[in-house]
């Protein structure tokens, strides 16, 4: 079984990663955390991916701070396979990608978006350590006893700032991500959710 979640929770990054990357390489409007790695990769150096470790292991920090816990740094090993991995498809993979025009900008965005999703819910069902992004959700909620869905929305305005403040790359695409991610991630979920568990019985 352990087998079968760390496959699960590898290929769901790696899948993660690349919808990550389209978003970007469109240059649209990335979700809001990727932008602000972006614009601190600009601004400062660093790829984006090592941006991705430093921001989350930051986060872990203030995920630990809110809980009023021990910080999870079991999540360490997450973020920074997603660094790793963002950082393959965007210097090797999609290096010479230079996408022109609003209709294909647009095509990729979405693709992205579909794919981060699809990604999302892959790893999800390993059950290992989340990203600290996912988990600033749940420790927002937990500390100020909010719904989830308004401490997702505290949680992305809050990278949304920073992500302004570095001139990270914020657009209409960043809409369509805060909106549209959820909903792809219910679609896929259900699927990869009975899959697993028929692994587990099998």
């Amino acid at each position: 079984m352990i087998t079968r979640r760390t496959i699960f929770f590898c290929i769901g990054l790696f899948i993660l990663a690349l919808g990550i990357s389209l978003m970007i390489i469109a240059d649209i409007g990335a979700a809001a955390w990727d932008a602000l790695n972006v614009g601190l990769s600009e601004k400062i150096g660093l790829t984006v991916g090592n941006w991705v470790i430093i921001v989350g292991i930051f986060l872990m920090f203030v995920n630990a701070l809110l809980l009023r816990a021990r910080p999870e740094f079991l999540s360490i090993g997450t973020i920074i396979l997603i660094g790793f991995f963002i950082d393959f498809w965007l210097l090797i993979v999609l290096d010479e990608w230079n996408l022109e025009g609003w209709i294909v900008k647009s095509l990729v965005l979405l693709a992205g978006l579909v794919i981060a999703g699809l990604g999302i819910s892959i790893y999800l069902q390993a059950k290992f350590p989340l990203s600290p992004i996912d988990n600033l959700m749940l420790a927002i909620s937990k500390r100020f006893k909010l719904k989830v869905g308004i401490s997702k929305t505290i949680g992305e305005a809050t990278g949304l700032i920073f992500a302004l403040l570095f001139g990270g790359p914020i657009g209409i695409g960043t809409l369509v991500v805060t909106f549209g991610l959820g909903p792809i991630i219910q679609i896929f979920f259900p699927y990869f959710e009975r899959w697993m568990e028929k692994g587990a019985k099998g």
